[in-house]
């Protein structure tokens, strides 16, 4: 059900006002970051005698259970966690909490499969090839040159008849728009419509990606796919991975998020994105290569040259001598496949990205050893049904030593132990408690933190969900310091602006091309390290330029496919006085945590005609909240979390 628009005169500020305002916002974001750092790494390092005395805030103990919360206030506890847990509260979400308690609101974000999530569900409907297999989207978003062979066509051809198929589509799709008159929706209905082809399989995962940041009531558990998408990343654009990513986030990331890091470790391995991505389905044992190349020569010479175009073997004497074939045409020789051989993309990768990291001490010979236990790991049939198959006929024979440890069991168990052993290293508890601390605390976590995730990490075999709870209930988590010193990514802000403005989506491509626009579009991060985590790659002039014009976009009503209600938001109040939209705003979105020189910097804007809706002689008419709101989205309170 859509909710009310809010028609307003205008909705934006002129370009100096904009440049004015952003200015003063970055300067307060950019000085705010680095403070909130050097002071994370100023109490790792400081002596505990040189440490100021923490200020205790008692909390009761029906709302805190266990966990250890004493330097931030109820409000802050609650915000903090569903800043960090999730992507922001939405209306309502933080009495809700208040009412049944922090600590079991985490413990059921724990347990996601206690949750009911009926209404995404419901909503993800609309997205038909979430549910594809592989098979299913090669079959309905066909490549362009897909079958052009047996139909008999050049490639100009089946380019030409591509295009008129997709056209073709594209109208059906737009004549089945039902015009609402809402500029919004309509505007976002054509947009989605013109999008056919392999890429509206991009799309709908995007779309989907969005809606399930925002409305998700498993909120934990969208954080942590979105994490692990990111932590075992793969790029779209890359071959035919645009039709196997949908199995991968849907069939490998979701089900593991909050498992055992082995098997969600197992399954990336032998998932076809994964093994396309990063060339792993390539990769053969030379030796063995060589094999089969001698055994065909050999099987050819036995059938005297049958399959080379030779003549037939003499009735009576097979098996007999070879007889040679037919000379190559012009006696030019036929040309020479690519020799075939290891490939060490993945065997690299997965240990510097996906385990034990770059300064766990692994040598270039334990990266070609690991590449060895991992060959004939490739797709069965990968333009037409893509599944994980295992070729034993490319797999390398005899031991293979990695890090220490040698492998020798043959077949397929040589790559799945030589993964187990990845997985159960100190090295890799390491890696990866400092890459959630990293995510759900600050960008330079304190080392203190980090050893007792990684403790739990080895005592549990790599229980994902023990390991979050070692760090939800650490005094660091909790930490004055470690309160909004994360800057949101481009895809946390676009989600935790849709849920503070409690925002209506009914068509999300719009808000995830805005994700894009502020620099992470989603599943085309090109480098397999994904997308950083640190704020140093987010805070930048022109990104944060973007981040204002997105967040004044929206609170204006201008966002497509979008609806949002300030008046029920704010109130009446706010729609005469500037001043009392200013404060409304404030407590709404940001819980009245301001900093006075940001809040200064508002007040300056509250005169200016814009704001106001007119001229400067004019009498005030009526207040522009959605760009009073949109400034506010635009503050580095909102921009960390």
């Amino acid at each position: 059900m859509h909710k009310k628009r809010i028609a307003h005169t205008s909705n934006s500020l002129d370009a100096l006002g904009a440049g004015i305002l952003a200015a003063a916002l970055i300067i307060a974001l950019i000085t705010a970051v680095p403070h909130a750092r050097a002071s994370n790494d100023s109490q790792s390092n400081m002596a505990p005698s040189a440490a100021p005395a923490p200020v205790h805030i008692g909390l009761d103990k029906k709302f805190k259970g266990k966990l250890p919360i004493t330097e931030l206030t109820e409000d802050e506890a609650i915000l903090h966690a569903m800043n960090r847990l999730a992507y922001g509260p939405r209306s309502g979400d933080v009495e809700q909490v208040r009412q049944i308690g922090l600590e079991k609101w985490i413990e059921q974000q724990l347990r996601p499969e206690s949750i009911d999530d009926t209404d995404l569900i419901q909503r993800l409907q609309r997205y038909p090839s979430l549910s594809m297999s592989s098979k299913r989207l090669l079959e309905e978003f066909p490549r362009p040159d897909q079958n052009a062979k047996q139909q008999g066509l050049t490639k100009e051809q089946a380019k030409d008849q591509y295009e008129q198929q997709l056209k073709e589509k594209q109208q059906q799709a737009e004549s089945q728009i039902i015009v609402t008159g809402n500029d919004n929706l309509d505007k976002a209905q054509q947009q989605l419509a013109k999008l056919q082809g392999p890429n509206r399989i991009i799309a709908e995962l995007s779309m989907a990606k969005v809606d399930r940041a925002v409305y998700s009531n498993r909120q934990l558990q969208a954080v942590m796919e979105d994490f692990w998408f990111n932590h075992f990343n793969v790029f779209a654009n890359k071959g035919d991975d645009k039709w196997l990513l949908t199995s991968y986030e849907r069939d490998t990331i979701r089900p593991h998020a909050m498992g055992k890091f082995q098997d969600l470790l197992l399954a990336t391995a032998k998932s076809p994105a994964m093994l396309f991505f990063l060339d792993n389905y390539l990769s053969a044992d030379p030796a063995a290569v060589a094999r089969q190349e001698a055994l065909k020569n050999f099987r050819r010479a036995r059938y005297q040259g049958a399959f080379a175009g030779g003549s037939m073997p003499t009735p009576g004497t097979f098996p007999g001598p070879a007889t040679s074939g037919p000379p190559a045409a012009n006696g030019v020789a036929a040309p020479k496949k690519p020799d075939r051989g290891l490939n060490e993309n993945y065997g690299r990768e997965v240990m510097e990205l996906h385990t034990v990291g770059v300064d766990a001490g692994y040598t270039q010979q334990d990266v070609i050893q690991m590449a060895e236990c991992l060959t004939g790991w490739t797709i069965h049939e990968p333009r037409k049904d893509p599944e994980f198959f295992f070729d034993e006929k490319i797999h390398g024979e005899g031991k293979k030593v990695v890090m220490g440890r040698t492998f020798n069991y043959g077949g397929e168990k040589d790559g799945e132990e030589a993964l187990k052993m990845l997985a159960g290293k100190p090295a890799t508890a390491k890696f990866i408690s400092t890459e959630l601390a990293r995510h759900f605390v600050s960008d330079n976590p304190p080392q203190s933190l980090i050893d007792r995730m990684a403790k739990t990490f080895t005592t549990t075999n790599g229980d994902i969900r023990a390991v979050l709870r070692t760090m939800i209930y650490s005094p660091e988590f909790w930490s004055k310091d470690a309160y909004r010193a994360k800057v949101k990514t481009p895809f946390e802000l676009v989600a935790s602006t849709a849920r503070a403005l409690n925002s209506e989506v009914t068509i999300t491509l719009p808000l995830s091309q805005w994700v894009g626009r502020m620099g992470e579009p989603l599943y085309l991060c090109q480098p397999p390290t994904g997308y950083s985590d640190k704020a140093e790659t987010w805070v930048n002039t022109g990104a944060l330029l973007n981040r204002l014009n997105f967040a004044l976009a929206f609170a204006g009503d201008k966002m497509g496919g979008a609806a949002i209600d300030l008046n029920n938001m704010l109130g009446e109040e706010a729609t005469k006085d500037p001043n009392a939209a200013l404060a409304r705003s404030i407590q709404v979105f940001l819980d009245g945590q301001i900093s006075s020189s940001t809040q200064a910097t508002l007040e300056a804007r509250l005169k200016d005609p814009q704001i106001l809706q007119a001229r400067l002689d004019d009498p005030v008419k009526q207040v522009n909240e959605g760009l009073i709101v949109g400034l506010v989205l635009g503050t580095p309170e909102f921009q960390r979390r």
